[in-house]
């Protein structure tokens, strides 16, 4: 009878509503809601889902959990291999991985894994508001447990960057006893947590504040403001400061660009410094000295989550907003999720799109964007049909505000001031199946070594550098 019971829909904002203001777009489940769609979960003998996680969160077990309305045991088998869950159940794409997996999913709707480990984690921390319309900030724990004492090894491991990659192999190493700090650049722990993904999507001070205090109560020290590569060196690190080992997991935060003319206008912005002022400086909140102009009319190069972000900022910013992507819609790499919310809020889809030229005023503001239609040829190295210009259809976008989403690659800081660490020509870290660099002793993960990636892979990736820093300081 699992099989049968339809998928548990969740409620979320009116997206009218929810287009002018920046509060989380989807509410979660409450209790009962959990409870019934953990019961459609067949427990099945050989689980795809968790082979399909990056981290393997043993996802039948804690839903068998919920089932039985034992949350806090729910709770203790994630927390085995996931030290972010509120975050993962907010922005992973399960869809591709742990439900994209489920044998559910074949005929029907697969179990809502992301939904019931968001509720899981809002649950332990917020209580009965977990679900609720307007959840409580301030709400209590359902408990706090005790936690085993952790014995300590002596031995010091540094992490350069406290986003997803950093947090997870910091979080492994305290369990096992190792001194840790993170050492970040930023004035805000949480790396592309807190500065790339939207209030919308990932409220800050309710969510991610608190996962980062729960890493911080297993004995991790998290030091901002420090530029590694800048500030200190790696080297700095090792040879005077007593560390073992390093971990580098400091992202991706280098910019692309189309090198069209005219992207050097007043008006040209990365994706990552418009969502960067947006979310860690709080561009949009009128008490913050730190404002953004969007203007009236936004476009948005790109088709990805990064650009999903970007546009539906915009749009809470009071712009009309556009997506301009040279493929279809089919094409989009963006989570269906996040294109379905953006086109309920109003942003408009150029498909078929290429920008040329970004065209300015006299006063050096930009005030059209100059594109050129596309159609679909053959298939490129990644089975994607290449998109081919359509000669003599260039048409102008009436627009202030122009934003590449194109993709990001990691910042050469780290790698120019390190000896004996190599990139390959993507300018990412070379780092074997364990994370392990050509620097002996250091180790790197996430966004530095793939390039822009997704948060659960990053976490996946700090765990099992987590376990290659352990052998490597043992051995």
């Amino acid at each position: 009878m699992a099989n049968r019971i339809p998928r548990v829909a969740v409620r979320e904002q009116d997206p009218k509503a929810r287009a002018t203001n920046f509060e989380e777009v989807c509410y979660g489940y409450n209790r009962e809601e959990a409870m019934l769609e953990a019961s459609r979960c067949l427990h099945c003998k050989n689980p795809r889902c968790v082979s399909a996680c990056p981290v393997n969160v043993q996802i039948p077990e804690f839903i068998a959990k919920v089932v039985e309305g034992d949350i806090e045991g729910a709770a203790a088998i994630i927390a085995q291999d996931s030290s972010l869950p509120a975050v993962c159940g907010r922005v992973c794409p399960q869809e591709t991985q742990c439900e994209g997996s489920c044998v559910l999913g074949v005929k029907g709707e697969p179990v809502a894994i992301g939904k019931l480990e968001r509720f899981v984690a809002d649950y332990m921390h917020m209580g009965d508001a977990a679900g609720s319309s307007a959840p409580s900030a301030e709400a209590a724990p359902v408990s706090d447990s005790e936690r085993p004492a952790i014995k300590g090894t002596g031995d010091r491991v540094a992490i350069v960057g406290s986003g997803p990659a950093g947090l997870a192999c910091a979080s492994d190493l305290a369990k096992w006893g190792y001194d840790v700090t993170i050492f970040e650049a930023l004035h805000k722990a949480g790396g592309v947590l807190e500065y790339g993904i939207p209030e919308f999507r990932l409220p800050k001070d309710k969510v991610l504040k608190h996962e980062i205090e729960e890493v911080k109560r297993l004995g991790v020290k998290i030091e901002t403001d420090v530029i590694i590569g800048k500030t200190v060196t790696i080297d700095h690190l090792m040879d005077q400061e007593g560390f073992k080992a390093v971990f580098i997991g400091s992202g991706a935060g280098l910019p692309k660009f189309m090198n069209i003319p005219g992207e050097n206008l007043c008006g040209v912005f990365s994706a990552n410094e418009f969502l960067t002022r947006n979310n860690l400086m709080k561009a949009w909140r009128d008490d913050y000295l730190t404002p953004i102009h969007a203007g009236k009319k936004v476009c948005v190069v790109g088709g990805g989550n990064v650009a999903m972000d970007a546009a539906r900022t915009a749009l809470r910013l009071g712009a009309e907003v556009h997506i301009v992507y040279r493929r279809t819609e089919a094409e989009l790499p963006a989570r269906k999720e996040e294109v379905h919310h953006a086109i309920e809020e109003g942003i408009i889809f150029d498909m078929l799109t290429n920008p040329v030229e970004v065209i300015g005023d006299e006063k050096g503001w930009v005030k059209a964007l100059k594109c050129i239609r596309m159609e679909l040829g053959e298939p490129d190295e990644s089975g994607r049909r290449s998109p081919v210009p359509v000669e003599g259809s260039e048409f102008e976008i009436e627009t202030e505000t122009v934003i590449m989403a194109l993709g990001t690659s990691p910042n050469p800081m780290i790698s120019k001031s390190t000896a004996g660490l190599e990139t390959n020509r993507r300018g990412c870290l070379v780092a074997d199946e364990e994370g392990a660099t050509t620097r002996p002793g250091v180790f790197a993960g996430g966004d530095a070594v793939t390039g822009a990636a997704t948060v659960i892979l990053a976490m996946g990736a700090g765990r099992t550098a987590a376990k290659a820093i352990d052998k490597y300081i043992k051995g």
